[in-house]
């Protein structure tokens, strides 16, 4: 993997000269203190359970994998939930251009254009931004391997949803405050601003003044929410919190369940999830859900599946003891339950993505409220429901709580298949946990059976998003 400036010039002299510096407009927000921390990346969660362990999100300044097979020397497992349950669009739909604005049209058109060559956009901006700003180079993991597609996947999300102001603005503001960790501040942002769109020239074939403008325009107000919220969440909340191991339990040879002390309170919500990074690999960040509700003793718990070429989650497995103190992210997610309602749950969980459904029931459970809920525990085979009986001592203590397991192995059919049998399930709300294809599979056949769309929540903001469906 080339790396550094030797790395840098080479891309540089393949391609074409970057030509003139352009400098996008260093916007300021009247409060905002001058030495605020930013974040210079967009870092969308991904779902997945620990079978696919797939990264921090799509970002400039930390990791990413790709969403299906295990990504190559990375890994994330990623579950999500959020103070307010996050509406996002049903499916991805292309405005057509008498509904988007000139601004989207032509971004569209350049994400169109340059998706063919999209490994070399993202070499290109690396060698930019690391020639011009070689400052910046320390914000990153050493081994940029597992770096490859976060930006321009993170750039497709925005772009795909530059008219759609409430869920953009959601999402930024949920990257704003998340990348505070990688210490990245307020007056980065130009800098990767200028070498994105220095990249996109190069390999955009339609490119004029006119899309450049637009690019610069977009930037700009992403920018802007990024900075504002970072800087208001600094005023309520660390950048990062150290958390000790106290506990580390192998239930398999490759999952973990394991329980960290946080060094000061940590606030989430049940569904949540949370970014970790060990001390084996500094700025390699990765997503686990919180597999319980939150305690009386402030203790976490994750579930851990430790994949090929999975950094972060097998150094977890497989390293991580007790009295090991590891760094965690702020919570965010949006795969909450909504207690205003006496809807029943309908939950779908495969592998570790069991974790945070495990959680939701133990916060129906904590509120009293005698909904019913109903868990559909999706494995290989038998030998993967590690967690089986926690659930089972769950159902025993609650009897609005239904639990069954549905193994590959024995059932020889897919998890999502497995609601079918039951039912009817059209008043109940449903999550979805696990990997990106189980839940591809699952919303489909939750609307195939009738539950309206906006009923159907899942932690994957970049699968819902990209994937469309």
């Amino acid at each position: 993997m080339r790396s550094g400036w030797e790395a840098a010039e080479r891309v540089l002299r393949a391609g074409r000269p970057p030509g003139e510096s352009r400098r996008l407009p260093r916007r300021r927000c009247a409060d905002r203190p001058r030495d605020v921390r930013g974040e210079g990346t967009m870092d969308a969660p991904t779902t997945t359970s620990g079978e696919y362990d797939t990264s921090d999100g799509g970002g400039w300044f930390a990791p990413h994998p790709s969403s299906s097979p295990p990504p190559r020397g990375g890994d994330q497992q990623t579950h999500a939930g959020a103070p307010a349950p996050q509406r996002l669009p049903e499916q991805r739909t292309m405005p057509t251009a008498g509904t988007a604005s000139p601004d989207a049209v032509r971004i569209r058109r350049t994400m169109a254009e340059i998706g063919p060559v999209a490994d070399k956009v993202t070499s290109y901006f690396y060698a930019l931004l690391f020639v011009r700003h070689p400052e910046l180079r320390p914000l990153f993991p050493a081994a940029m391997d597992v770096q490859r597609d976060r930006l321009l996947k993170s750039l497709l999300i925005a772009a795909e949803h530059l008219d759609n102001t409430a869920v953009l603005v959601d999402y930024l503001k949920n990257l704003g405050r998340g990348h505070r960790k990688y210490g990245t501040h307020a007056a980065h942002y130009p800098a990767v601003g200028e070498c994105l769109i220095g990249a996109l020239s190069q390999y955009a074939a339609d490119w004029n003044r006119e899309t450049e403008a637009a690019w610069v325009r977009a930037y700009t107000t992403i920018s802007q929410v990024m900075i504002d919220a970072a800087a208001a969440d600094e005023l309520r909340a660390p950048a990062s919190w150290q958390a000790e191991v106290v506990s580390h339990d192998l239930r398999t040879p490759d999952v973990a369940v394991v329980t960290v002390r946080p060094d000061q309170p940590y606030p989430f919500l049940a569904g949540q999830y949370a970014s970790i990074e060990t001390p084996w690999w500094p700025r390699v960040w990765r997503h686990y859900s919180f597999a319980s509700a939150p305690r009386s003793d402030g203790l976490l718990t994750f579930h851990v599946k430790a994949v090929p070429a999975g950094w972060v989650s097998r150094a977890l497995v497989h390293r991580a003891r007790p009295g090991d103190v590891i760094r965690l992210g702020p919570p965010t997610g949006s795969m909450t339950v909504d207690h205003t309602t006496d809807s029943g749950l309908l939950c779908l969980g495969g592998g570790t993505g069991i974790a945070p459904i495990k959680a939701l029931v133990e916060d129906v459970a904590e509120r009293g409220a005698r909904r019913q809920v109903e868990v559909f525990y999706g494995a290989r085979t038998d030998h993967d429901l590690y967690d089986i009986d926690t659930l089972l001592r769950l159902q025993q203590g609650n009897p609005w709580l239904s639990v069954r397991a549905v193994t590959d192995q024995q059932a020889r059919v897919r998890l999502p298949d497995a609601i079918r049998v039951y039912g009817p399930w059209k008043e109940f709300d449903a999550y979805l946990s696990g990997p990106p294809g189980m839940i591809r599979s699952g919303v489909h056949a939750l609307r195939d059976i009738g539950i309206p769309p906006g009923r159907i929540r899942h932690d994957s903001v970049e699968e819902l998003l990209l994937a469309g469906d």
